[in-house]
Order: structure tokens, then C-alpha cells, then sequence
């Protein structure tokens, strides 16, 4: 970008000192460039002029109006001070309302006076009214203008005189300047042309004072792709570079501990989809390069036998392997399941957590350096400096969301050689997410269930049938199984009107008074969380009332209903992942999802959706398109650099694989953007390279620079 982008926003006429610090705090401008790329959140079609007689009903769009302004008038004190102004089309009275600067507008409308007024009116007391309208002088030579930016205005940009009508001025400023004409193209033009892409320059002009509506869409479609390909592109480089720089050891054989536990330790028969992932997990161990792949299964879909089995490979090629959960309570799970297994094929195994005593330590660590020691399960205790492996082989990441990019990548530099790495998660991610926050991640999905799990029936139910799901609680403690009952918070929360905890436990215990209660929620300190969890575990309390620490790492196969309580509160994955806890055993098993009784119908529709399908992908996508990516647990911490302001992964899947594909396609000729000093190769065989110029390089560098403020320290595995 040229030094005129670069410029200091306090220098662009219409802003100076006082609104620049103003614009940097509250929205992040802080030159020209970045408010071109402060994007109008909606447009309006400004190409006609409402009569106010036509206004009906109460959900109304923004309309603009021709009249004049007939009287003003103060009203309140102190903080409830306004300005109401009543304006007139000729014909009928709007009232207009403003809530700050109410002097500096008193003093700039004036009564009989030709206007435009433009915004949303809101019906109160059977009469319209506008708050902040935009005004403008009406001027006759000038015909009504199309379609119209709207911005997103904060109170404090308010306060300093920053209004929609402002950002239109200080946009029009940057375009009009000569300087604005030289901007360069920003994207490769192979890029454009094979895309047909609207330039940069236009693309600008188009989104912030669209002439059209096509033209308006094709503007929004570059910025789109534009965010994806930078977005793609960083990620990929990562895994680019990763295939020509990091070697992998190479495991040459299937041996005789993996034998032995597949014909005589096996719990259950192989589905045919892990049999599918265990051979493209068998494939990358034995290619020389390192396996970095992510693990994508369903609850009780059967990761964690796979995970066994290819710690077995590394195993059985002479190393060690480790896999690291997120929770005391998850690696506990999987230690007592996987010490049984190792049973079966001489494989030595241990449990190092944050609890462990310093005795266990010291023999654990001692058997890690000196490879007496073949497995090791652990939480972030596994990643402590002291830890150290003889020769780390393979290391699996379960519930992968929930560590950050650092932690992770700590677990690849305990060892000599670079360890294969295998991440798992049981919230399925929809494919769009999947190819951008672990784009640099081979993927493998397990969608089959093992034989023996039964799918839970799940119903919807709101406050006024609480009877009713009393009985069904009543009805399967009589039957000898277990209940989960989980509450979204600890405290009272008025706000929200959620039900606490400790009202839910006490209400429990009331009415279930012939059985044992007992209660877990995220605060409590790990011994007193491990005694209640034992509790319910042993089948010595038949309740449980928790909140969603018991998302992961409770497998108790004779619970056969879970209760959500205001269940409008979670996401679907979440409640997925909740739901997951119930169906572990044979027995048939029940989910209830209870919502408030008034609630709208968008939450019923989203509710519904749980009751209709068990298919974790098909309710990730529902999930994805009613919330965005930001709200699916732990995409945030995991991978987004940074926030797209157009594309929208829920919407915008084609685009994102047109943007990926080109990010390849450049990556693939252009060995000069992945240099930190050396090249890389690729040999796939799908890539078409797109060799770009030095100048190009240079741009796209910068870019990538300017847009991601966190990137992963590869210095850590490096």
C-alpha cells in the first residue's frame, strides 16, 4: 500500500486529534486504509422518498422522508435529557428524537427548512418516531441516491459527532483524493482474471457508495474471496513448509503388540470407518513425513481405540507415545480403559496429572527417559519442562480445542526426533471451519458408531411440563439406571433468568428425596469434584446435578437420561456433546431439553433440530449457520487469526474453496512466500502453480503481515 493509505487518520479533513483517538479506541481505524476497510454492516435502498401516511405496523424498515422540520422541543433533566423535533412530509407529523449533543442539534435544524431524514421508526404510544435520524439538506437537483452504506456507530463516536452520515464524508475525502487513483491491486492479477474478480480500487468505491446492486455483489464477493485467500494462505504456508522441512520417523512395520491386541484384545469388532482411518493413520506413519492429522468422531464413536492402536505402531517400532487431555477427569477415563487394554499386549502404562504425588513422579519421569516406560497418559502436566521422553514417537492431543496453539506445539519438542501428532475431537466441526481454523491439518472423520450404542431419543419440553419429566426421572431411577441433570450456571444470574445450581440441587433432593443426589460444577477444588464424580461413578448417587463440566470425561453407561435445563442457553454442539453422556451402555436412553415457556420461535426451531437428528456434522452446520463461527466452543482459541468482516464460513463455502485453491495454487509456484530462509516442495498433484512477480510477492508478504496479529511460534517445534 502506498504511503497515502498510511496516512494518520487525524489528517484526513473532518477528523483531527480528539476523533482520531476516538476512531483507533472504539473500531481500530487508525489510518486511511483501515477505515476503507471499515465495511457498512447493511446498505439501505435510498432510491425513493416515503410518505409518512405509509408507514403501518411496528417492525418497519429504514425509510427516508422529505418535509421540514415544524418545532423543537427539550424535554427531561440530567441524564434523561432529549431533543424531540416534529417533523412534517406536508401531510402528516413524525416525531424525531435525540438522546445526546442535544445543543449542537437544536442549533443546526431549522424549522421550515427543506430536509431528508432517513432511519428506523419505532412505534411508541401509537405514534412514529425516528432516534438520531440522518438529516441532510434536501436539494431538488439531486434525485434520490440508490443504495446507502450504514455503519456500525458506537455511543463514544456519537458523543464526539461521528454519525453514518460522518463516515460517508471522511470515505468520500479518501476516494476523491488524486492519490486514491494509484492505489495498487493487492490480490495477483492471475488471481483476478482466473476469478473474475472485481480490482481493488473499484471494489472499494462499489462497497461504500454502490451503484447498483450487482455491482454492490460483486464488490462484497471480492472482499470476500480477498479475506479468504490471505486467510488460506497464511494457514497453508505452515503446512507447506512443514511438508519440505520437517521429516518424519518412519515407522516400518505393524507389530507384534498391535497384532496380538486385534485378534485377542479387541473390546468390540472395528467399524468399517475406523478400519478406514486407522489405514491413512498406518499411510502417513510409514511415509517419512510427519503425520499431523486431525481426528474428527462423534461421541462414542471409537477415537479412542484408534488412538491405542496407533500408539501400538509407534510402540511397536521401538518408541514411546503420549496422549494428553484436557482434564484430570478425561485422562483418568482414559487411563482406566487403556491400562486394561495394554493388559492384553505387554505394553507398560502410567498416569501423570497436576495431582500426582512426587513419588509417582519421580518413578514416572525416570521410566520416560529411560524407555522402560511405553505410555504415558497425562494432562498438562505432560508438557512441564522436567518431562522428558527417551524417544517420543507419536503424540495425541484429545479434545484438541481446548489447548492453545503454544501448548501443543511444547508436546513436539519432547523428544530428539519430531513425534507423529495426532489431534481428536468429539465436537464435529463442518467442513467449511474445518479447512480454515485447521487448514494445515490432514483430516479424518470416524461417522459410524460401534455396535451396541443406541441412539437417545431426545424430546423438547418447556416449564409447564415439568410433571411430566418428573415422571420420566422417576420412572428410570425405578428401573435401577442413573440421571444427569445439568444447570448452565452456578450463581443466580436475574439477568439472564436462569436457574442456578444450588437451587436445582436442592430442588432435587426435595423431590427425589428416595435417592442419593450429588453435584459437580467447575469452581469446586479437584478432590472435592473427583469425590462427587466417584460417587456417581460407583452408582452410589443415582442424580447428578452439574453444570457442563461434565461435557467430557464422565462414561457411566447405566446413566440413561440427562436433563437440560434451560437448554436455550447452550449451543447445539454443546448440547451434543452434553447429550453424548447418556446411550453409553445398551440400554435405551433419553435426553430432555427444557425451555423457558415463552421462548421464541426461533429457539424452538433451534431445539427442534436436536430432536430430529443424533448426526453431530448435520447439527455443527445448523449450529454454524444460526451462530457463526465464533460461538462453536473453542474455534475462537484455536484458530481464527482474525475476524472476517464479509465472508461468512456458514454462507460463503464455495468462495472458500475457490480462495483455498488459488492460496495453493500460489503457494505451489512461489516458493518466495514461504521463505523464512528455505524453499519448499510439494507434490501434489492437483495443484496448478501460479508464479507471481517480485512486486506481487511483496504485497502478498505485507498483507499477510498486516492482517494476522497471531500466528503459531514455529520456533517451538523448529
Amino acid at each position: 500500500m502506498p504511503d497515502f493509505l498510511l496516512n494518520d487518520i487525524k489528517y484526513l479533513k473532518g477528523v483531527g486529534e480528539a476523533r482520531a483517538k476516538t476512531l483507533f479506541k472504539e473500531i481500530g481505524v487508525a489510518n486511511f486504509r483501515d477505515l476503507l476497510y471499515y465495511f457498512p454492516f447493511r446498505h439501505v435502498d435510498r432510491s425513493r422518498f416515503y410518505n409518512i401516511a405509509e408507514l403501518h405496523g411496528e417492525d418497519l424498515p429504514a425509510v427516508q422522508i422529505k418535509g421540514r422540520f415544524l418545532s423543537f422541543l427539550t424535554e427531561g433533566e440530567g441524564v434523561r435529557k432529549r431533543l424531540k423535533g416534529l417533523f412534517s412530509d406536508g401531510h402528516k407529523i413524525i416525531e424525531t428524537v435525540w438522546f445526546s449533543k442535544i445543543n449542537f442539534f437544536a442549533s443546526q435544524y431549522k424549522p421550515g427548512v427543506d430536509y431528508v431524514i432517513f432511519g428506523k421508526p419505532s412505534l411508541y404510544h401509537n405514534v412514529y418516531s425516528i432516534a438520531h435520524p440522518e438529516v441532510e439538506i434536501y436539494n431538488p437537483l439531486k434525485p434520490p441516491s440508490g443504495f446507502r452504506g450504514v455503519y456500525t456507530v458506537t455511543e463514544s463516536l456519537r458523543k464526539k459527532g461521528v454519525s453514518v452520515l460522518t463516515f460517508r464524508k471522511l470515505l468520500e475525502e479518501i476516494i476523491k483524493n488524486p492519490a486514491f487513483n494509484s492505489i495498487p491491486e493487492i490480490l495477483p492479477n492471475a488471481i483476478i482474471e482466473r476469478y473474475r474478480l472485481m480490482p481493488l480500487k473499484e471494489a472499494f468505491i462499489q462497497m461504500h457508495f454502490p451503484e447498483s446492486a450487482d455491482k454492490l455483489q460483486k464488490a462484497i464477493e471480492r472482499f470476500k474471496f480477498e479475506e479468504l485467500y490471505f486467510l488460506e494462505l497464511n494457514i497453508l504456508r505452515f503446512s507447506f513448509e512443514r511438508s519440505g522441512k520437517i521429516k518424519g520417523i518412519p515407522f516400518s512395520k505393524i507389530g507384534q503388540k498391535f497384532n496380538h491386541f486385534y485378534y485377542n484384545g479387541l473390546p468390540f469388532e472395528l467399524t468399517d470407518a475406523q478400519k478406514k482411518v486407522l489405514r491413512e493413520i498406518w499411510t502417513d506413519m510409514k511415509s517419512g513425513r510427519q503425520m499431523n492429522r486431525l481426528l474428527q468422531g462423534d461421541v462414542g464413536s471409537g477415537k479412542t481405540l484408534v488412538a491405542f492402536f496407533s500408539a501400538l505402531i509407534a510402540i511397536d517400532n521401538g518408541y514411546q507415545a503420549a496422549i494428553m487431555a484436557p482434564t484430570e477427569i478425561l485422562a483418568r477415563q482414559h487411563f482406566e480403559t487403556l491400562q486394561e487394554w495394554s493388559r492384553t499386549c505387554g505394553v507398560t502404562i502410567d498416569l501423570l496429572t497436576g495431582s500426582s504425588r512426587s513419588a509417582q513422579r519421580k518413578r514416572i519421569h525416570e521410566g520416560l527417559e529411560s524407555g522402560e516406560l511405553n505410555l504415558i497418559i497425562g494432562t498438562h502436566a505432560l508438557i512441564e519442562d522436567n518431562v522428558k521422553f527417551k524417544n517420543l514417537g507419536l503424540a495425541v492431543i484429545d479434545e484438541q480445542h481446548r489447548f492453545g496453539v503454544a501448548q501443543r506445539a511444547r508436546m513436539w519438542s519432547k523428544s530428539e526426533n519430531i513425534p507423529h501428532v495426532l489431534v481428536m475431537t468429539a465436537t464435529p466441526i463442518p467442513r467449511t471451519l474445518a479447512m480454515t481454523v485447521y487448514g494445515d491439518l490432514e483430516v479424518s472423520v470416524i461417522d459410524q458408531l460401534p455396535p451396541g450404542r443406541t441412539p437417545v431419543t431426545t424430546f423438547v419440553r418447556f416449564e409447564n411440563s415439568r410433571v411430566e419429566v418428573d415422571n420420566l426421572i422417576f420412572r428410570q431411577l425405578k428401573e435401577g439406571r442413573q440421571v444427569y441433570i445439568v444447570y448452565p450456571l452456578i450463581e443466580e444470574n436475574e439477568k439472564l433468568d436462569l436457574k442456578s445450581l444450588e437451587e436445582g440441587y436442592q430442588r432435587t433432593r426435595d423431590t427425589f428425596y428416595d435417592y442419593k443426589v450429588c453435584y459437580v460444577h467447575g469452581k469446586m477444588k479437584p478432590d472435592e469434584k473427583a469425590l462427587q464424580m466417584d460417587k456417581f461413578v460407583s452408582g452410589e448417587a443415582r442424580i447428578m446435578v452439574a453444570t457442563t463440566v461434565i461435557e467430557v470425561g464422565v462414561n457411566v453407561s447405566n446413566a440413561t437420561l440427562m436433563v437440560i435445563e434451560n437448554a436455550e442457553r447452550f449451543g447445539l454442539s454443546q448440547l451434543h456433546q452434553l447429550r453424548g453422556r447418556v446411550g453409553r451402555g445398551a440400554a435405551k436412553s433419553y435426553c430432555v431439553l427444557m425451555g423457558k415457556t415463552n421462548s421464541g420461535a426461533e429457539t424452538k426451531k433451534r431445539l427442534g433440530i436436536m430432536a430430529e437428528t443424533t448426526d453431530g456434522f448435520l447439527i455443527s452446520e445448523a449450529d454454524l449457520k444460526m451462530r457463526g463461527p465464533g460461538d462453536l466452543e473453542g474455534t475462537l482459541q484455536s484458530g481464527l487469526p482474525f475476524n472476517l468482516k464479509v465472508a461468512n464460513l456458514a454462507r460463503d463455502g464455495q468462495i472458500l474453496s475457490r480462495a483455498r485453491q488459488a492460496a495453493m495454487d500460489v503457494l505451489a509456484g512461489t516458493p518466495e512466500l514461504m521463505k523464512k530462509e528455505a524453499a519448499f516442495t510439494t507434490s501434489d498433484a492437483n495443484l496448478h502453480p501460479l508464479k507471481l512477480d517480485t512486486n506481487e510477492i511483496r504485497i502478498a508478504k505485507n498483507e499477510i503481515q498486516t492482517r494476522f496479529s497471531k500466528t503459531i511460534d514455529w520456533s517451538l517445534i523448529s
